[in-house]
């Protein structure tokens, strides 16, 4: 059952997690799964934070590296040099609350100081200098789970005891427990019984008190549960599982369908009602 809570996320705002919060993804990539392409224009990846904002969206979350399997890394300074026009333009409207979608550090500390609320980090905060930084603003810390299990093991049991170590070692690093969020990661480093599981097991996955953040959109899992279709044709198939996840307690859903993902959960925050 989902428990209402508080998420400090920096520049003095926190955010009452008592309903379905919305993160909309804002890739400033050419090479995304999904979208790769559709916003490394400045100007286009400005106008979609907006429309997304407009649609209902709570966080807008900015990346300007693709993660996707088999994708090509890139250095700091051009994931910068991707995020830095789109990130200051966001950040001077004053209105939205921003993430960053990141794993280095020195790009973390760039985001913060141009004005950014969240750092969300797919190694799940594994770098002490973005520990360090964090700590510095305030920030917002998604602690994503990236470790590779192997089939045999229990996901949700090796996923729980990830947030309790490193959610401890954070906090020993300076940055409060009201600042962390946590993602169990689905599509990395787990296989597609263990993705499931995930949705179906979400309530056992958390240590009490802590947000937490389902982040499926249009993965991999969602295409093999239904026939494989390309990725922008999963919007039905993650609905369904972000469904099984807000029922399961999780409080944030990210997506790239903004304007349905918002109409799903409000029907499924009046389900969730009913059961108080």
């Amino acid at each position: 059952m989902r428990r209402p809570c508080i998420w400090k996320i920096g520049r003095n705002r926190e955010l009452v997690l008592d309903r379905t919060f919305i993160m909309g993804i804002l890739n400033v990539t050419p090479d995304s799964f999904s979208d790769g392409g559709s916003y490394s224009n400045e100007q286009a990846a400005v106008a979609r934070a907006f429309e997304m904002a407009s649609q209902g969206a709570d966080i807008i979350d900015v990346g300007g590296q693709s993660t996707r399997p088999g994708h090509t890394p890139i250095t700091p300074d051009e994931e910068w040099s991707r995020i830095e026009p789109v990130l200051k333009r966001l950040c001077a409207d004053g209105k939205l609350i921003i993430s960053v979608d990141t794993y280095f550090p020195e790009v973390a500390l760039k985001a913060l100081t141009c004005g950014a609320h969240i750092i969300n980090d797919v190694t799940g905060f594994r770098e002490p200098a973005m520990r360090k930084y964090a700590a510095r603003y305030g920030a917002g810390c998604v602690i994503m789970h990236d470790i590779q299990l192997d089939e045999g093991d229990d996901a949700c049991g090796e996923i729980k005891a990830f947030f309790t170590s490193r959610a401890a070692e954070c906090m020993a690093d300076g940055i409060h427990r009201e600042n962390i969020c946590l993602d169990p990661g689905v599509g990395f480093g787990k296989s597609y019984s263990q993705n499931l599981q995930i949705a179906a097991r979400f309530g056992s996955l958390c240590p009490e008190g802590y947000p937490m953040l389902a982040a499926a959109s249009r993965k991999r899992v969602i295409g093999m549960s239904c026939g494989n279709p390309p990725a922008d044709r999963r919007m039905a198939g993650t609905v369904a599982f972000h469904t099984a996840c807000l029922l399961g307690g999780a409080h944030i859903i990210r997506v790239h369908d903004v304007a349905e993902a918002v109409q799903a959960a409000k029907v499924t925050d009046a389900i969730l009602a009913c059961r108080d």
